[in-house]
C-alpha cells in the first residue's frame, strides 16, 4: 500500500486497519478455489496490489470508523475483485506486457490463462457478494459490471480516431473507470444505511479525475514510474483528453494517423508534441476541479469521516503530482 493510501487508513482508526487486512487475507483465499495454475495467476494479479482505493472507499463510504461487518469486507473484497478483473481483460485486449512494472498473465500466460483468470476473478466478485443478504449491493455491483463493459466497448470504438470530442471522451471515462468509484461508495453506503446517490457521486467525481491524471502520466512520463512505455495509449490507438485538446493547438496533430505511431520512439516523439500545447497543466487542472466539487458535494456526516473521505481524494490527485 502506497504511504498516501496508508494515511487514509489512518484516517480511518485501527477498526479500517483490521477491515483492510481482512480483505487481503480474503482475497488470497479465493485466489486459490480454482487449481493451481488459475490460482497462480489470480494470486499474481491480486498480489500486484496497486492502492487498494476502491476498497478504501468502500469502507470510508460506510463510515470513519467503519463498522466492521462481514458485509463489508464482502463489499470491499468483490470491488477489487472486479477492478482486478478488468485489468487482466484490458491487457489481453491490449496485448500490454507490463502492468504496474510487472509482467501481465497475457505475456507470461497467453491469452486464454488471461482470460480465464479474468472470468474468475468477476465470478468470485459475484459469489462473494451473493454471500451477504443485500439483493441492492448485488444489483449495484452488476449495474457498474455492465457500464465497464460498455466503456470498453466505446474505447474500441473510437480507436485511432483524432475527432473524438472532449464529451465523448469524459463519456468513456465515466464507463471504463468511475463507475466502480461510484459503486464502491454505493456499497459502502448502502451497508452502513448512508446516502448512497451522494456518496456515488463523489466516487463518480473522483473516478473522472483519476482517469484524466492516469492519462495525462501516460504523456509525461516517466516509464520507471508508470510501469509501462510512455505513450503506451497512442501504441494501442486510445485517443486521451491531453490529445485531444492538443490536436485543437497543433493543427498537424490533428491530422495525424495514430496507426503510423508503431514504435516507443514514435509515441515518444508525440508525447513530447503533445506536451509542448501546454495542454496538461489543463487536464490537470479540469481534474483537480472534479476533486474539489466532489469533496463540496459530500452529504452531512461525521466530520471524521468527511476529513478521510476527502484525504482519500487529495491522495487520488497526489499520485499524479
Amino acid at each position: 500500500m502506497s504511504p498516501g493510501a496508508q494515511a487514509v487508513v489512518d484516517a480511518g482508526g485501527a477498526e479500517l486497519t483490521r477491515i483492510m487486512d481482512r480483505v487481503e487475507r480474503r482475497m488470497a483465499e479465493l485466489a486459490t478455489s480454482h487449481g493451481p495454475v488459475l490460482a497462480r495467476h489470480a494470486g499474481e494479479t491480486i498480489s500486484a496490489g496497486g492502492k487498494r482505493l476502491r476498497p478504501l472507499l468502500v469502507c470510508l463510504a460506510a463510515g470513519a470508523p467503519p463498522p466492521e461487518t462481514d458485509g463489508l469486507v464482502r463489499a470491499a473484497v468483490a470491488v477489487e475483485l472486479v477492478h482486478g478483473a478488468t485489468l487482466v481483460h484490458d491487457d489481453v485486449l491490449d496485448g500490454s506486457a507490463l502492468r504496474r512494472g510487472r509482467p501481465t498473465v497475457v505475456s507470461t500466460a497467453g491469452r486464454g490463462a488471461a482470460t480465464a483468470t479474468g472470468d474468475l476473478l468477476f465470478s468470485r466478485a459475484f459469489a462473494e457478494l451473493a454471500g451477504g443478504d443485500s439483493p441492492d449491493a448485488v444489483r449495484t455491483l452488476a449495474r457498474a459490471s455492465r457500464e465497464l463493459a460498455l466503456g470498453e466497448l466505446t474505447q474500441r470504438e473510437d480507436a485511432w480516431r483524432t475527432d473524438v470530442s472532449v464529451a465523448r471522451y469524459l463519456t468513456r471515462c465515466r464507463l471504463k473507470t468511475a463507475v466502480l468509484f461510484r459503486a464502491a461508495c454505493e456499497l459502502g453506503a448502502l451497508e452502513a444505511g448512508g446516502e448512497p446517490d451522494l456518496l456515488g457521486a463523489f466516487g463518480e467525481r473522483i473516478g473522472l479525475a483519476f482517469q484524466i491524471l492516469d492519462d495525462v502520466l501516460d504523456v509525461s512520463g516517466p516509464p520507471e514510474r508508470t510501469g509501462k512505455p510512455r505513450g503506451a495509449d497512442l501504441l494501442d490507438g486510445t485517443v486521451t483528453l491531453p490529445l485531444i485538446l492538443a490536436c485543437a493547438e497543433d493543427p498537424e496533430l490533428a491530422t495525424l494517423d495514430l496507426r503510423t505511431v508503431r514504435s516507443a520512439e514514435d509515441a515518444a516523439a508525440t508525447c513530447d508534441r503533445i506536451a509542448a500545447t501546454g495542454v496538461l497543466d489543463v487536464a490537470r487542472a479540469r481534474a483537480r476541479t472534479l476533486v474539489a466539487d466532489a469533496k463540496h458535494g459530500l452529504p452531512a456526516m461525521p466530520e471524521r469521516q468527511r476529513a478521510a473521505l476527502g484525504l482519500a481524494a487529495d491522495v487520488m490527485v497526489e499520485r499524479f503530482a
